[in-house]
């Protein structure tokens, strides 16, 4: 079996909400276990892929009847039969995984009408631009996405020291085809250990064509008595409860991924333009190859794996940042956040820079949640509270008579020069709870967009490293991360 000619890895971001949409149905958190994993033979390799290959054609045909109906001035797309369409992949797949993707599907157009409605909502500054109606998981000519489902109580795990494996089932015209003894399944060799331990929910293996392996997310249902044990297992501190009455802000910024400002004035700075320039070299890798297509022709195999390199490397830096502020906000014995919702930076701007970080690099609503949720697992408080004019007025008099270049501040008025982002935070901070004294770490650096002082973080791609200019990186009075933060479980 020729596997290259099958894979394709495309991205659909209304179904990339699922998993944050989904977990709200149930009261217990869910949280995904991520893992890679090999076939234990050519046999069971062979039977995967076509096993995979057919989950992406009955998707497109249940998204094709639904469009139909989306399109139509009086369709519903809950009025879209498909159910007929089993008869030809229950043998492939089985009825349980049929139902699975049909579920998944029916959430990816329930994720698309609640964007629509924030959308059509004056009052959202989250979702600024129209959200398209699910799509399809490849065709035929360019191949299809290779992304599978396991309904959750058919698959097993056997987690062993030296060896952990992975089984579940198949169609019976795959068992016949690839000789599977009464009760034989497809077995894989699981890499990674599970950083949180529940009830399981439905199971998704992915093939990761750029790195030629497979990915499989494990979702599980945790008690909510034992999250904040799993989630601070992950942590090297813990709060103190007889000490956390300090409360910090957090500028989201683009030229910042995060600026924190405690109400102590201990800062924390995580430089993202080195990264953007990197988000951006992928942006016109993708934009040449697309110029090379022929006129019928809207992307390729290429295109897709740029994309997915541009995301991954993106989002690992992001959940790499958040979870060293994290660990960050435990040594300064927070227990409260605010985080500004960035009123007016999610409008539309004339500049195609801006656009591209406030919509594809900046990505805030993802960013956001995921703040929210890891600092909510170790039993931090977020708020979101409106930023507007965040940046344009000064924190220590008052005076709109400022002004901005880059990461640099200053104030007409009072003369106040200040890192912008941290200025930011000083005034979100101010508008939670009350004046507050001025932060140790507050000037910029004009040649180096840095605070002078201050835990200041730039990422190597790897992990987020100390700022190594002048004498020091953070005050010597200022508690820090003493290791450089890579991406982790959670």
């Amino acid at each position: 079996m020729q596997q290259t000619t099958r894979c394709r890895l495309s991205v659909i971001p209304t179904v990339i909400l699922i998993d944050t949409l989904s977990s709200r149905v149930s009261d217990r958190p869910q949280r995904t276990n991520t893992y890679t994993a090999d076939p234990v033979s050519d046999r069971y390799r062979e039977c995967l892929f076509e096993w995979l290959a057919a989950h992406a054609p009955l998707w497109n045909q249940i998204t094709y009847r639904r469009r139909r109906q989306y399109f139509d001035e009086d369709g519903d797309v809950w009025e879209a039969e498909y159910t007929d369409l089993y008869e030809e992949y229950v043998p492939l797949l089985g009825k349980a995984t049929c139902q699975q993707l049909a579920r998944k599907n029916s959430e990816a157009w329930r994720s698309h009408f609640e964007l629509l409605s924030l959308y059509r909502d004056d009052s959202n500054q989250v979702v600024t631009e129209r959200p398209s109606p699910p799509g399809h998981w490849g065709n035929r000519d360019d191949g299809y996405e290779l992304h599978g489902l396991v309904r959750n109580d058919l698959y097993t795990f056997d987690w062993n020291q030296d060896k952990s494996t992975l089984e579940f089932g198949v169609g019976t015209v795959l068992e016949d085809r690839y000789d599977f003894d009464h009760n034989e399944r497809v077995t894989l060799n699981v890499r990674g250990d599970p950083q949180w331990r529940g009830d399981d929910s439905r199971l998704e293996l992915i093939y990761e064509e750029h790195a030629a392996q497979f990915r499989v997310q494990h979702p599980v249902r945790i008690q909510s008595d034992n999250l904040k044990e799993q989630r601070q297992a992950a942590f090297t501190h813990t709060l103190d409860p007889e000490n956390t009455t300090r409360s910090a802000a957090i500028d989201v910024g683009a030229n910042n991924t995060l600026a924190v400002l405690t109400e102590t004035g201990d800062t924390a700075v995580y430089h993202a333009r080195p990264e953007f320039e990197r988000f951006q070299k992928h942006s016109e890798r993708i934009a040449t190859l697309q110029s090379e297509l022929p006129d019928d022709q809207y992307t390729s195999k290429q295109i897709q794996r740029v994309y997915d390199d541009r995301s991954r490397k993106r989002d690992h830096s992001r959940d790499a940042a958040v979870k060293h502020v994290a660990e960050w906000l435990l040594t300064q014995t927070v227990d409260t956040v605010y985080v500004g919702d960035l009123t007016d930076v999610l409008s539309t701007h004339w500049s195609p820079d801006v656009n591209e970080k406030t919509h594809a690099f900046w990505s805030h609503r993802q960013l956001v949640d995921r703040i929210t949720l890891t600092l909510g697992d170790i039993g931090i408080t977020v708020t979101e509270t409106d930023e507007y004019d965040s940046s344009s007025e000064c924190p220590a008099c008052g005076s709109d008579e400022v002004t901005r270049s880059e990461d640099s501040f200053r104030c007409e008025t009072c003369d106040l020069e200040a890192h912008a982002d941290v200025a930011g935070a000083w005034n979100l901070m101010q508008s939670e709870v009350g004046p507050m004294a001025r932060p140790a770490a507050l000037f910029a650096e004009r040649g180096r967009d840095a605070p002078t002082d201050g835990a200041y973080w730039q990422w190597n791609e790897h992990e987020w490293t100390p700022a190594n200019f002048g004498e020091q990186s953070w005050s010597p009075d200022q508690p820090s991360v003493s290791e450089p933060a890579s991406s982790q479980p959670g």
